[in-house]
């Protein structure tokens, strides 16, 4: 006579369901997020002159002058080109995307209320604030990378090998970021009728401290204006463009730049954001 042992019945647990509901809700904010970035980007290409006209404008005489009359007049060595291109291209990617999201914000905002239109679609608030900023970013980076060809055509540059392309890609994208940041910021916390001051106020020492025109470390005998560049996102995006593509030049080290540009638009989003929120709250 054999005994049977009888072992317990093995419980299975039901799997766990994934709520689909979340996922259903993504898919509509995402369309609704790409129709808002869309009909920016289809008002400033229904007007591709004048937005032609702020990107190309200005860095041209840039390269003109500088590159140009002041080698012809001998004020300038022969490689000066190359050092100059990159920081036009950062200062072109950082103004662009800095005025194409600060100027739309202030009208929104004040005479025109096209932004109580785009606070009414199922879109939350912040996003709405994050295409406003995408979009100023995508300007920057066009009109940072068109300045490509035309430096080289103008200044008589070589063209750069591909190793250096994606370092001038990301560098080009962190900076139309943060442009577009500082861009948001100014268009939400300052108001309209002190705009044109501030923006004089702003883009003036942005300019000028942002190493642009010379190497950073080319200030070493002027340690003081050294130290005001360094606090300018600008001074990141020509170093990190300089280490990118002049491998051979003293700069900035290209992780270095994108740290700070990372903190820099880290700190620029958050504040426009939330100056977002309260303009549209109030």
């Amino acid at each position: 006579m054999t005994n049977r042992t009888s072992t317990p019945a093995e419980t299975v647990e039901p799997r766990p369901t994934v709520d689909p509901r979340p996922r259903e809700h993504v898919r509509p904010v995402a369309r609704t997020f790409l129709a808002v970035l869309w009909r920016d980007v289809f008002t400033t290409a229904r007007r591709p002159a004048s937005f032609l006209v702020q990107v190309i404008v200005q860095p041209l005489l840039l390269f003109f002058v500088f590159g140009k009359v002041l080698g012809e007049a001998g004020y300038t060595h022969h490689g000066f080109g190359a050092t100059l291109l990159p920081g036009v291209m950062a200062f072109n990617a950082l103004l662009v995307s800095l005025q194409n999201t600060a100027m739309p914000l202030i009208m929104d905002f004040s005479w025109s209320g096209e932004i109580e239109d785009r606070l009414l679609a199922p879109l939350p608030g912040p996003l709405v604030a994050v295409a406003k900023l995408v979009f100023g970013t995508l300007c920057g980076l066009f009109a940072g990378l068109v300045m490509a060809p035309l430096g080289f055509l103008v200044l008589g540059t070589t063209g750069w090998p591909l190793t250096a392309w994606p370092g001038v890609l990301l560098v080009l994208l962190l900076g139309s970021a943060t442009g577009a940041g500082i861009g948001l910021a100014l268009g939400t916390v300052v108001p309209p009728e002190r705009i044109s001051v501030t923006f004089s106020l702003v883009l003036a020492p942005l300019t000028f401290t942002g190493s642009v025109q010379y190497p950073w470390s080319s200030l070493g005998h002027l340690r003081w204006f050294q130290v005001i560049s360094a606090a300018n996102p600008l001074t990141y995006i020509s170093e990190g463009l300089r280490a990118a593509t002049l491998p051979h030049l003293r700069t900035i080290p290209l992780w270095t730049d994108t740290l700070v540009l990372l903190f820099a638009l880290t700190v620029a989003a958050a504040i426009g954001i939330k100056g977002f929120m309260a303009r549209a709250v109030g």
